[in-house]
Order: structure tokens, then C-alpha cells, then sequence
């Protein structure tokens, strides 16, 4: 790889820790791309996040803008996570040179109606279809000024992705958004989602629990926690232990009535995964069918059986990796079938077969740089 390759990625929150979802994907990009020799220049928005020595270790330059969190951006017709990270101050340094640009999100998409970058190579990274991702929250969302948000914001991510026609790229993270967006733009191609796991480690044994993890502070991921202490584990007495940060009151007092379940409020990212490995089945339900969970990538990389609904496993690629139950009764049913049932060596030879050929990182970030660097 030629070292003056050099590469300015926009990310919608600072990327270190990887300890959710979207920047668990930036931040293994960014360290593949360096792997790669590529030169990267970092652009990260904050808003509660610590500055990262880590990242100035694998960037060539790491810059820090504040984001505008203030009400009045939700006024304006941009969606309010695009309005709220426009910055003059880094389009000064974006226009410092003529590298290409890679947003993270159409949180980061601010450029693309500006006319200043018409003739510069840019890239738009999809972590989700935004739209729909907004308008799954306006399903699930309780307090009413949030669901009033999430609704109007739907909209207008519905409107702002026809921006994505000015991108020379857009890289989806599934299968299933590259379908969505190719069936309205002709510069899609389909980049599998970036993670911490270089091989298949899933320990011999049984393990003791169920488990479930995710950020409960999401209306997607409460539901979901919600939907297995009442519905799945309420009658049955195999233990659910259930792990993520900020859980909501109803939640709390859910999982307070179940002598077989117990909740870990705002734990390690290490310990998270230490509870994937350990646990005999990871229980996975989600009700948006949307991006590619990294959750469900580290359960297949480090975990034993795995549990979930058709949404969470939609034109993924990794169906065939695990059980799926669309219901409460067929998931109790399956849940314990596997409980008692060892994790055989043909189920890591399949996962091994399937997930290093398609989720490699070094495999992944050759096909990226020839798209960004190498197009026609």
C-alpha cells in the first residue's frame, strides 16, 4: 500500500471507546485503514465523550468539534443530527487539501449540499436506513415530546436522503440496506460492518444463564429487554441475566418481579463480553429490521447458542448461524431445548467458514480502499 494515501473520515461522536453499536464499526475502520498504510485525519463531533489518545495513536491528526446540542437546530429543515454538526471550522480544514472525505452516517452528511465539494471525492459510510431507524423509536417511544421528535425526524431524513445522489460513494453496512439504497442510487456498494474479532472463541461447557445486553436507554433495546422479562421468561426458570446502561423505570421494576432474572446496570464493554461468552444461550429479539447489529456479530464471534427473531437476522448473511423464533412461545420452547445442549464443534466450523469469509476486516478494508482510492 502507498503511504501517501491519506483519507479524512467525519465521525458523528468520537469513536473510543467502541463501546456501541456505530462507533464499535468507525473505530475498527479507522484502525483497518491504518493497518492498510492509509494516512487517516480524524473528525470527530463531541457531546460527553472524552478526547482519545488512542485514536492520535492510528491517525495522522485527530480533531475535536463541539456539537450543537441547542433546540433551535430542530427548527431548521435539515434533520436535527445533520443540522446540529455542520461546522464552518471543518470545512476550512477539509478545504486545506484535496483528499477524499468519508462521513460517517447521514449524521455527517452536512457536505453534500454544499457546492464547494461538487468536484471532491466523497463517501457516505450508512450505518442505517436513518429514516426508518427514527420512525421504529417513534413506534416504541413513551414520553411524548421524544416521540414528537422522532417522528418529525423520520421525515426529515426521509426528504435528506435523496442528498446521497452527490455522494460518489455509498457504502452500506448490510445486505438488506443495500438493497433500500440501491434501488434509488447507482453508487452503492455493500461494505460489511467493522468489529474487534479477528477469529471464531467460543468456550467449551455449558454455561448457566441466558443472556441479553444492549444500551436500555434506546426505545428499540428497552422494548426488547421488556418483550423477554414479560414474555419470554416470565414463565420459565431458566435465569436471564440482562446487562446495559441507563435502563428505564419500567424495566427496573419488570425485572424486579422475576425471581430468574437479574439486571447489570452500566457495566464494562470487557465485561459485557465476558457475560457473551460465558452465557449458554445469548437471547437477541429486536423489532427494526434495520443496519447490521454489532451485538449480534460479537455473540457469533464469542458466544454460544444464539437465540433471535427474524428482524434482527434480515438479509444479514448469518440466518443460518442461528435459531430463530418469531414468537414468545416458540422462543420459551427454543430456549429450552438449547439449554441443556452442548455448542458442537460442526457449529464453529460454520461459523468460521461463513463469518471470516465475509466479515474480515483486512478482507473488507482491501475492497474500500479500491473503491475510494481506485474507481473508474
Amino acid at each position: 500500500m502507498n503511504k501517501d494515501k491519506h483519507l479524512h473520515i467525519i465521525s458523528f461522536d468520537i469513536p473510543y471507546p467502541p463501546s456501541y453499536g456505530g462507533v464499535i464499526d468507525v473505530y475498527y475502520k479507522i484502525k483497518a485503514f491504518s493497518d492498510a498504510g492509509i494516512k487517516i485525519h480524524l473528525h470527530c463531533f463531541e457531546y460527553g465523550r472524552k478526547h482519545s489518545a488512542e485514536l492520535e495513536q492510528i491517525c495522522e491528526s485527530v480533531t475535536y468539534y463541539q456539537r450543537k446540542t441547542s433546540w433551535i437546530y430542530f427548527f431548521q429543515k435539515l434533520p436535527y443530527i445533520v443540522a446540529s454538526r455542520d461546522s464552518h471550522t471543518l470545512i476550512k480544514h477539509l478545504e486545506m487539501d484535496s483528499y477524499p472525505i468519508l462521513m460517517e452516517g447521514l449524521h455527517s452528511c452536512f457536505l453534500l449540499k454544499d457546492k464547494r465539494f461538487l468536484h471532491r471525492r466523497l463517501i457516505v459510510r450508512t450505518h442505517n436506513i436513518e429514516h426508518e431507524y427514527y420512525e421504529n423509536l417513534f413506534k416504541v417511544e413513551r414520553h411524548l415530546l421524544k416521540k414528537i421528535y422522532f417522528y418529525i425526524e423520520s421525515k426529515k431524513l426521509a426528504y435528506f436522503e435523496k442528498e446521497l445522489c452527490r455522494a460518489g460513494l455509498v457504502a452500506s453496512i448490510s445486505r438488506h440496506d443495500h438493497l433500500y439504497f440501491s434501488a434509488f442510487l447507482n453508487n452503492v456498494c455493500h461494505i460489511p460492518a467493522f468489529h474487534p474479532f479477528e477469529e471464531i472463541q467460543v468456550l467449551e461447557g455449558k454455561g448457566k444463564f441466558a443472556f441479553y445486553h444492549g444500551n436500555l436507554s434506546v426505545g428499540e433495546n428497552n422494548e426488547a429487554a421488556l418483550y423477554l422479562v414479560n414474555e419470554v421468561f416470565n414463565d420459565i426458570e431458566i435465569p436471564l441475566l440482562i446487562a446495559g446502561s441507563n435502563p428505564s423505570k419500567e424495566l427496573v421494576v419488570a425485572i424486579a418481579k422475576r425471581k430468574n432474572i437479574t439486571l447489570k446496570e452500566n457495566i464494562l464493554t470487557e465485561e459485557i463480553h465476558r457475560l457473551i461468552s460465558e452465557a449458554q444461550i445469548n437471547v437477541l429479539p429486536t423489532f427494526q429490521a434495520t443496519g447490521m447489529k454489532l451485538k449480534l456479530l460479537a455473540v457469533l464471534f464469542s458466544g454460544r447458542h444464539c437465540v433471535v427473531n427474524t428482524p434482527m437476522v434480515k438479509e444479514t448473511g448469518v440466518e443460518s448461524l442461528c435459531h430463530i423464533a418469531d414468537n414468545s412461545d416458540e422462543m420459551k420452547m427454543m430456549i429450552k431445548e438449547l439449554f441443556s445442549k452442548n455448542f458442537d464443534a460442526q457449529e464453529t466450523e460454520n461459523r468460521k467458514k461463513m463469518l471470516m469469509e465475509d466479515f474480515s476486516n483486512k478482507k473488507n478494508i482491501a475492497v474500500f480502499i479500491q473503491q475510494i482510492f481506485y474507481y473508474p
